[in-house]
Formats: C-alpha cells, sequence, structure tokens
C-alpha cells in the first residue's frame, strides 16, 4: 500500500475499496499494509478530515448536519454547500457554517440580512450574498438608492439595464448597474446583477459597454449577449 497519504473523508472511497476486497479474500497483503489499513479504516469510520503531524494529530469531528444543492454547470453532479434559512453546516459541539450557494458567509447574511448591515459589509463577496438574499428590488428600496439611469438592454431583449449612484459605504465613488444574466440559470431563472462602474459613466448603455471594454453607442447595436 506504500506511504500513508489519507487525509480523511474525500479517500473513504479509497479506503473502503481495499478493505473490501480484503475481506472478500481477492487479495492478500503483509503484515505492516494489513495494520496500515487497520489504521485508516478505523480512522475512516471515526471521524472527518485529519492532519497527522510529527508529534500531533489534528482531527475534525463529522458534521451532525450537511446540506448541499446541485453545482450550477457541474460536469459530474458535483454539488456545493447551501442553505436558504439555517446553518449548511453543523457539528455536534454546536460549531455552524453559513454558506449562500457555496459561498461561506457570516450568520446574518442567512438569517437576518438588512440594508443597514450590507450596507457597512467592506468584503464585496458577502455584500452580493446579502443583497441576493433580500433581493435587489427590496435592497434598492430599502438603502435610498438614486436611479441616475434606465435604458431596453439590446442584447437581452425584454431586460432592463439600470445605473444608480453607489453608496457611500461601498467605497470610493462610482456607480452600479443592475442588469440581467443574458444565459439562463440551471433552474430556468435569469439573475439580476449589480456591476460597479465608473462614477463618470453618464448612462445605462454606457456603463454596460465599458463592462465589454466598448462604448455606449456600441453596445446600443448588440444583437446578443451571453
Amino acid at each position: 500500500m506504500g506511504t500513508v497519504s489519507w487525509y480523511g473523508q474525500q479517500e473513504a472511497h479509497r479506503v473502503g475499496y481495499y478493505d473490501a476486497i480484503r475481506r472478500c479474500g481477492l487479495v492478500g497483503f503483509g503484515g505492516r499494509e494489513n495494520d496500515l489499513l487497520d489504521v485508516q479504516a478505523a480512522l475512516v469510520g471515526a471521524t472527518g478530515w485529519w492532519w497527522a503531524f510529527e508529534r500531533v494529530c489534528v482531527m475534525a469531528e463529522r458534521p451532525s448536519e450537511l446540506h448541499t444543492e446541485p453545482n450550477p454547470g457541474g460536469a459530474h453532479g458535483e454539488r456545493r454547500l447551501h442553505h436558504s434559512d439555517r446553518a449548511a453546516l453543523e457539528y455536534p459541539d454546536g460549531a455552524k457554517t453559513f454558506v449562500h450557494h457555496g459561498t461561506i458567509v457570516p450568520e446574518w447574511v442567512v438569517l437576518d440580512p438588512s440594508a443597514e448591515r450590507i450596507g457597512r459589509e467592506r468584503n464585496v463577496e458577502i455584500r452580493r450574498c446579502a443583497i441576493e438574499r433580500i433581493g435587489w428590488d427590496a435592497y434598492i428600496d430599502a438603502a435610498g438608492l438614486t436611479l441616475v439611469d434606465r435604458a431596453e438592454d439590446p442584447g437581452n431583449p425584454g431586460c432592463l439595464l439600470e445605473l444608480y449612484e453607489r453608496p457611500g459605504a461601498w467605497g470610493p465613488p462610482g456607480r452600479i448597474l443592475l442588469a440581467v444574466n443574458g444565459s439562463v440559470e440551471r433552474d430556468s431563472t435569469r439573475r439580476r446583477y449589480g456591476l460597479p462602474v465608473p462614477a463618470w459613466a453618464p448612462s445605462a448603455l454606457d456603463a454596460a459597454g465599458w463592462t465589454y471594454g466598448i462604448s455606449g453607442s456600441d453596445y446600443s447595436r448588440l444583437v446578443r449577449r451571453t
């Protein structure tokens, strides 16, 4: 079996394979290999991830609750952590991890998102997740964002481009372009995204063009965007 290289549940299938063929008498191992396999099987059955060092071994308890969802675009049925109204990962000792569509977030993002908390958040990914939780329309109303311009999205028929002043708490002066994704999600919906754009963008079309590295007039002639 060679050098010990298993470090937790992600290798349970490999341990199970060797243990199964040994139990079925399909292969024979030497004394050292059998001892190593016994140790690995015991670890897989009793703990989660573990890391062995020279004088200490760090071991993680298995979670008591684990919630996932299909990973969009996954080619092999991959899944990611997520729960919409509780911790996605919980342990017997009470430790919890909140996850929004694969992104680890503070508890408040899942349980009690608000415009005030979003305004104080400096991490852009956490801020994005919190806004998604309450919805862009609700956030715009609650945060009192000022609409600068609105236009039909020429590359995304039936959808609007909306340009708003960026809240001062978000950092340097700028604007937010609210757009609808050109591609359909796996659940057949289209997500709305808030994209940071320069403060000098005078119109929604100019802001959308800037995100593609083209002018607003060129963007206005798009037939379809993805």
